[in-house]
């Protein structure tokens, strides 16, 4: 039986198999209102589908620790107590089916303040529910895009308040992992990689500097997080620049900082800061970038990137190039991935009672 099929431990808590579900934005929360960021009856449905299919874990998609760190304004959020009522619902129904929640905390910086991507993506103003999008440094992330504003010390040490407040709102919500969003060109990537941060104070320059906020946010994070359940990073391995950006050496180095910070897993994929980057996109290409994680530093690894066969997933575990796997658009396609993934490769996965007249005896001993 392959590993994806095998339980993992991080801290306290059990994770049945190592088919993972990545945060995906669905840009279907109300913009505004009581209910704004809160998730309606589309992310019950969307997330459900996923834990009877098999899904061993789901990491719901960015949620704003503040209405300004959304990527749109029909993004997720923890700010507020309403948001956490309505994840109990979702939260509640995963566990009841086996699988693990987790939650991506997030704040989108210089690329905040933007419409659907079916509605192109662009910037929206305030009469389209939009707002002024901060970030390291004044440098906007393309052409037609506004010039951020930039963060004062005083508004940094908000924002990583903001992250332990919506941490606790994530307990209180029923999650039972969190993971940092620092990847893919938002506000924590944008401090790490010196291609967006030009600052010369004690969050610019040097590594040591450009680093001090992710570290800050995982200080405040782990401070109100049982110590019993994990804390995820996602990274962007890599800036795809070919000078002047952040690189998979800098991750590597940053995986050993956050393990000594409490961190137990990196979620590792690239890219998402600087549009128009030839980025090399072919099956697994990103996996790479996790194993060099794994092979170089004590962390726990998912890898993510074109991972769509139940062979080729097992063959990253097998060749320890990860611990986990995190299928996305795959997931989106086929929400029940895991249980015919298992199928396939002699494994088994959780299987609820009212699906069991269309299992296979294999499936049948795994419910």
């Amino acid at each position: 039986m392959s590993a994806l099929f095998e339980p993992i431990t991080l801290r306290d808590l059990t994770i049945p198999n190592r088919v993972w579900m990545p945060p995906m934005c669905q840009y279907s929360a109300a913009p505004d209102g009581p209910s704004a960021g809160a998730p309606g009856d589309w992310h019950f449905a969307h997330y459900a589908a996923r834990a009877t299919g098999g899904t061993g874990l789901i990491v719901v998609e960015a949620t704003a620790v503040s209405p300004e760190g959304r990527i749109s304004p029909y993004d997720l959020g923890l700010w507020n107590d309403t948001q956490v009522e309505a994840f109990r619902r979702i939260t509640r129904f995963l566990s009841e089916q086996g699988t693990v929640p987790a939650v991506q905390l997030a704040h989108a910086g210089r690329k905040a303040s933007t419409d659907r991507p079916w509605k192109g993506g662009g910037p929206v103003g305030p009469d389209a529910h939009g707002w002024q999008p901060v970030a390291p440094s004044p440098v906007p992330f393309d052409e037609g895009h506004p010039v951020p504003a930039e963060l004062t010390v005083d508004q940094i040490r908000s924002v990583v308040g903001q992250f332990a407040d919506a941490a606790r709102r994530a307990l209180a919500a029923g999650f039972q992992a969190v993971e940092i969003h620092g990847a893919h060109g938002y506000l924590i990537n944008e401090f790490l990689s010196p291609h967006t941060n030009h600052r010369t104070d004690a969050y610019g320059g040097p590594y040591e500097n450009r680093t001090r906020l992710a570290l800050e946010v995982v200080d405040a994070v782990r401070s109100v997080w049982p110590d019993d359940k994990p804390v995820f990073f996602r990274i962007s391995a890599t800036d795809w620049l070919e000078e002047g950006g952040w690189t998979t050496d800098d991750t590597v180095r940053l995986a050993r900082d956050l393990h000594a910070h409490g961190v137990d897993l990196m979620d590792v994929s690239t890219g998402g800061l600087v549009p128009g980057v030839h980025i090399p996109v072919r099956p697994g290409y990103q996996v790479p970038h996790a194993a060099r994680v794994k092979a170089e530093s004590p962390l726990a690894v998912a890898a993510v990137g074109l991972i769509t066969e139940p062979e080729q997933a097992a063959k990253i575990l097998a060749n320890e190039e990860a611990d986990a796997v995190l299928l996305g658009r795959e997931l989106l396609r086929n929400p029940s991935w895991a249980r015919q993934a298992a199928d396939r490769l002699g494994g088994t996965v959780r299987l609820p009672h009212q699906y069991l007249r269309a299992a296979t005896t294999r499936q049948r001993r795994g419910a």
